[in-house]
């Protein structure tokens, strides 16, 4: 039988679950978690993917992810062989570690992206021997789990220079200074019950968690490419967003640097503003580097992308740097949903 085709596209955001062969545990001990996660993070800096969570549990694993370059297959092959190899000689075993291949829908929507960040993160209260105690009892299981992102989502470990929580917590409303507690009371909100959200959304296509409308397009994408012949770049599964103004994204960078928008067009040594607004001309304008080096007057695309992969390095370990950067996204999410 045919394996079924991945939909792979850059830009791609992936709800993805890796379970163990007949439902067996993948991790033994607390050095599997560890050994996974320093393989999760190398998988993660070679391949340039942007984690937003993960959870990891005995005998499955949730992420949520994004790939800018369309290599979801890639990634995830590096990924399970990786772990896979160290797991069986570290418990002289042989044989498939996990249950067939890996599941993953795309995430067609950004409003699903924060739902099932809570449904992730909440995977440690609803396992069978926790769902029948009390709320309250619940919240400190969850609290004090250490094998997911949300400890440090909520401010109560240090963040992980492979996860990228900007994302998510971009997407909270209210004031910066309280965008940690706010995710903490969305999250916690759902500790009695399972989100019915997202729980339709998964159950109504294994492709696709979003609107009627997006899983139709998906579908029927799918069953266009699968009739046709697959084909690795086959444009119909290429990312079609709604790209933001060059203008709009440059004068949001500008209001956050709260500079004026001459000096984005000004050289200045050791300065951020034009990296990080060629990085969003990128992502969110849809501009090429050689584009974007005109449009800040740069030079070509070989200078904007040295700028890039500093300002890649700075992101890594920079919380302020980091910071910046989600305020941007924050200033862009907010003009989407007042413009759609």
């Amino acid at each position: 039988m045919a394996r079924p085709i991945r939909i792979e596209y850059e830009g791609a955001v992936y709800h993805v679950t890796i379970r163990g062969n007949e439902r067996r545990a993948i991790f033994k001990t607390d050095a599997d978690r560890e050994r996974f996660l320093t393989v999760l993070s190398e998988s993660v800096e070679r391949y340039d993917v942007r984690l937003y969570l993960y959870c990891l549990m005995t005998n499955h694993t949730h992420m949520v992810f994004e790939t800018p370059r369309g290599n979801l297959s890639r990634f995830m092959h590096r990924l399970q062989t990786a772990y896979t190899v160290y797991f069986n000689r570290r418990h002289r075993r042989s044989g498939h570690l996990m249950q067939g291949r890996f599941g993953a829908s795309v995430v067609d929507e950004d409003r699903y992206i924060l739902k099932l960040s809570r449904y992730v993160h909440l995977n440690p209260v609803f396992i069978r021997s926790n769902r029948t105690k009390a709320p309250s009892e619940r919240v400190s299981i969850l609290r004090s789990y250490v094998w997911s992102t949300y400890r440090a989502y909520i401010g109560k470990a240090k963040r992980e220079d492979f996860v990228d929580y900007g994302p998510v917590l971009a997407m909270m409303d209210g004031p910066k200074r309280t965008i940690k507690s706010q995710y903490r009371r969305f999250v916690e909100a759902g500790i009695s019950d399972i989100d019915s959200a997202v729980i339709c959304a998964k159950q109504r296509s294994r492709l696709c968690i979003g609107s009627d409308d997006s899983v139709e397009r998906i579908e029927c994408l799918y069953r266009e490419l699968a009739d046709s012949g697959y084909q690795r770049e086959d444009v119909s599964f290429r990312r079609k967003p709604r790209l933001l103004d060059s203008g709009l994204i440059m004068s949001a960078v500008c209001r956050v640097f709260n500079v004026d928008r001459s000096v984005l067009y000004q050289r200045r040594r050791n300065s951020l503003i034009r990296p990080m607004a060629a990085k969003f001309l990128c992502e969110y304008g849809g501009h090429s580097q050689r584009e974007i080096g005109a449009l800040l007057k740069i030079g070509n695309g070989a200078s904007v992308s040295k700028q890039l992969k500093k300002l890649s390095q700075l992101l890594t370990t920079n919380k302020d740097v980091q910071k910046l950067r989600m305020e941007i996204e924050l200033c862009l999410k907010t003009k989407e949903r007042a413009d759609p």
